[in-house]
């Protein structure tokens, strides 16, 4: 039977997440706006005008000038393409995706970031042989934890939710796959406390994907 191992791809495969951070930081700090790096860590993961709105709130929303969230995410997006060449995937990444492949898993990534970042972060992991499809931002309307990433990953591997296994970073990947009615593998490597990974949705918790392969035999892979 077909099964479809789904994955997020910033903090999940690729060590992004504290390059986010700072290029948020940055871009925020650019137009005025004091944001702590501890929140933005927490928000790393939801899509550029989501992030924007949960870290500002609907007070600095309405605080800001027309056009100034896209410009918000227009600037975080040119400070991060800075390191598009220098993206270090975390350890065993390609390994995990190239063996699930060769276990019969159609591999997809799901994620937020846009076709440009995601084709670095392919780099990154080099194991292009091993994956499908992907699902960016730029191929769905609402962005995690809404469930749709995750069901137009569903789509593109042709597999129902029951048997799929999603992994991801953070409590929005969590969210997400929940909603979307698949199990939900997390990684500690995005930084994000197994407390909340496990509250938010997570059926297993692993360090991550190093140790995800060395132990596919007692997580929902198995």
């Amino acid at each position: 039977m077909e099964r479809a191992a789904l994955f997020d791809v910033d903090g999940t495969l690729v060590d992004t997440n504290h390059l986010h951070v700072v290029t948020w930081w940055e871009a925020f700090r650019r137009a005025g706006h004091r944001v702590p790096t501890h929140a933005i860590h927490r928000a790393v993961g939801l899509g550029s005008e989501d992030l924007v709105a949960h870290l500002l709130g609907e007070g600095g929303q309405a605080a800001l000038a027309p056009g100034e969230a896209e410009d918000l995410s227009a600037a975080h997006k040119v400070l991060y393409a800075q390191y598009f060449e220098r993206l270090t995937a975390l350890p065993d990444a390609g390994r995990l995706l190239r063996r699930l492949a060769d276990d019969a898993w159609t591999v997809v990534l799901a994620t937020s970031a846009s076709d440009d970042e995601l084709a670095a972060l392919r780099r990154a992991i080099d194991a292009d042989d091993a994956i499908k499809a992907t699902a960016s931002a730029d191929d769905v309307s609402e962005g995690k934890p809404a469930p749709e990433p995750v069901e137009r990953a569903l789509e593109l591997a042709g597999v129902p939710a029951e048997r799929a296994v999603f992994v991801g970073d953070t409590v929005w990947d969590m969210r997400a796959g929940t909603r979307a009615g698949v199990r939900c593998v997390a990684l500690l490597c995005g930084g994000i406390p197994r407390a909340d990974l496990e509250e938010a949705g997570a059926d297993a918790v692993f360090a991550d994907p190093a140790q995800l392969l060395t132990e596919l035999a007692r997580s929902p892979f198995a």
